[in-house]
């Protein structure tokens, strides 16, 4: 890392990436991270301060929480949807306020919760909703009684074409909201993963039985859904790469899953774990998702994101120098500190656009600051940044900072 800022070689970390025709400015995501302020599924004022706070962050890349499909598809009564017009435009309102102040591109992650729906948002206990709560029946391919969920329904042939096509439906939503990128939610024990798992699916129709007919669903709703979204806009999918359980869903079937994936037009793979069984028994620790994200890189030949307690900007730039993934996404670490890529950018000596607003806090460091207006203005800009950082540095009072 040193050597980088000697050389004053550009980090991998701030250099642009490309999937089909949408530029990221950088490689930091924004990992998707449910609120639980939606209001029938709607996007409310929470989401606009929210993600109007990632979309200056200096992250490239934003993707919402998880936006269920249908309304039985969200994981508790206060989650995001994108299955009804006023859903379309509530999403479409943050999507402007994002792009009016923010630099960020904007992506979606379309999910269906499957049996781990219709419950209490995380801060609490986890329980069933109750009737006057708005209760409905969960849906899965198979029976499944952890004690926490509602058990289940079992899905019917119909009932699987039904969300299929409200997966479709969304991303026509999403499209016409005006995501630059949509990430299928494949992961976390949710619908789809309990099709691909084998501790929740135990069918012997033509969606369980095999890993290829529990890897159907999957396909299917990615076929369908690459077909309507736009060629030019990227479609990734989160996938999770391991289930943490003997007997469970591997890394190899992962790594077979992305394959099929990759040739069906994937553009990247996210690969984070677990969430089918809570008698999982996960490894945390600093990067520990990383190894699942290069392997799948390596062996699919597919770019990944990789996710998972990265936190400090030498162990994203080096996840990102060493070939191990694309894209790193950070979820915690952005809501504790919304201001980790200028800090990662002061780490890696790299220089990062802040919005105009802001640009009083920049740190130099005896640098020209790079401003987006040119002229006479720019110029009168950076003669009094570099008179405003002459007297800080001297431990005087500045008389002239820039204002934006």
């Amino acid at each position: 890392m040193q050597e980088i800022q000697e050389a004053g070689v550009q980090a991998q970390l701030f250099s642009p990436y490309q999937m089909r025709e949408l530029v990221l400015e950088n490689r930091i995501v924004v990992s998707p991270m449910c609120q639980y302020a939606a209001e029938n599924g709607n996007a409310s004022d929470w989401h606009i301060m929210h993600l109007g706070s990632m979309a200056v962050s200096g992250a490239g890349l934003i993707i919402t929480e998880a936006a269920a499909v249908e309304p039985e598809g969200r994981i508790s009564n206060l989650c995001l949807g994108i299955y009804s017009d006023e859903n379309e435009l509530a999403l479409a309102r943050v999507i402007d306020f994002c792009r009016e102040y923010g630099k960020a591109r904007l992506g979606i992650q379309l999910s269906h919760a499957g049996r781990k729906g219709a419950v209490t948002p995380s801060w609490e206990v986890r329980r069933p909703l109750t009737a006057e709560e708005g209760w409905w029946q969960p849906e899965a391919p198979s029976f499944v009684d952890d004690g926490v969920h509602s058990p289940p329904a079992v899905l019917d042939l119909a009932g699987i074409n039904r969300i299929k096509a409200a997966w479709v439906d969304a991303t026509v939503r999403s499209d016409r909201a005006g995501f630059d990128l949509v990430e299928l939610h494949f992961a976390h024990g949710y619908l789809v993963n309990e099709f691909l798992s084998p501790l929740t699916n135990f069918r012997t129709d033509g969606y369980g039985g095999t890993r290829e007919k529990a890897m159907r669903l999957a396909l299917e709703i990615f076929d369908e859904c690459r077909a309507i979204w736009p060629g030019h806009k990227p479609m990734g999918v989160r996938i999770s790469a391991v289930d943490w359980v003997p007997g469970g869903w591997s890394l190899d079937d992962s790594i077979v899953l992305s394959k099929e994936l990759r040739t069906r037009g994937c553009d990247y793979i996210c690969a984070s774990s677990g969430g089918s069984s809570h008698k999982q028994k996960i490894v945390a620790g600093p990067s520990y998702q990383v190894p699942f994200a290069e392997r799948i890189r390596a062996e699919a030949s597919i770019p990944t994101m990789a996710v998972g307690q990265i936190s400090e900007a030498e162990q994203a730039e080096a996840i990102l120098q060493e070939g191990k993934a694309d894209m790193v996404a950070l979820a915690r670490g952005m809501l504790y500190n919304p201001r980790w890529a200028w800090h990662a950018a002061s780490k890696l000596g790299v220089h990062l656009d802040y919005a105009k607003r802001y640009v009083n806090c920049h740190p130099a460091l005896g640098t020209e600051l790079k401003f987006a207006d040119t002229g006479e203005k720019a110029e009168a800009l950076r003669r009094l940044w570099r008179a405003s950082e002459k007297s800080r540095l001297s431990g005087l009072r500045p008389t002239d900072t820039p204002t934006g």
